[in-house]
């Protein structure tokens, strides 16, 4: 048989009231009250949303579900269907040479990642090289692009589908 206490914490009272502000927090005479009694809480939430995968597995890479792409002193479409996608890869860019990702939507360009050396940049052989690991959204009609401005420069990677536009999960 269970058995019934009291608790009185003031740091369980401050969560409380900090977690369930619309609960009004505990009010004057109203006690916490707790029990022996051991009853289990199962989270179905990921099989709920559609998936089976832990979160950080749903984002995961796969040989099946993966497009590669690169851009070589020019712009390409990357993605140009709905949903979110991961884009990852590198991005090699050389002295005065610039590249970035781009959505589109058909009409104007906002740009997301710009990789270069800057104004101050001298000419010659200098090197640098970054990492991007993102998450997009693309609605109708949007495209994400990236493009180099110069043939040494390069940028590429892979994409794959986490969801669908309506946020419905899709393994990989």
């Amino acid at each position: 048989m269970a058995q019934e206490f009291t608790i009185k914490s003031e740091a369980i009272e401050s969560k409380i009231n900090q977690l369930l502000p619309t609960q009004g927090g505990f009010q004057p005479g109203v006690d916490f009250s707790a029990s022996t009694m051991v009853i289990p809480i199962v989270d179905l939430t990921e099989t709920a949303e559609g998936s089976s995968l832990r979160q950080d597995l749903q984002s995961a890479l796969s040989h099946a579900k993966v497009t590669s792409f690169e851009a070589n002193n020019g712009t390409v479409t990357v993605i140009n269907t709905t949903g979110y996608f991961r884009v990852t890869g590198t991005a090699r860019i050389f002295s005065n040479a610039t590249g970035s990702f781009d959505i589109t939507d058909g009409f104007s360009s906002k740009e997301l990642f710009e990789f270069g050396f800057g104004p101050n940049a001298s000419a010659g052989t200098q090197m640098t090289q970054y990492l991007f690991d993102f998450i997009v959204k693309l609605e109708a009609g949007d495209s994400l692009t990236a493009k180099t401005s110069a043939l040494a420069s390069f940028v590429g990677g892979t994409t794959r589908q986490v969801a669908d536009l309506s946020g419905n999960l899709v393994n990989p």
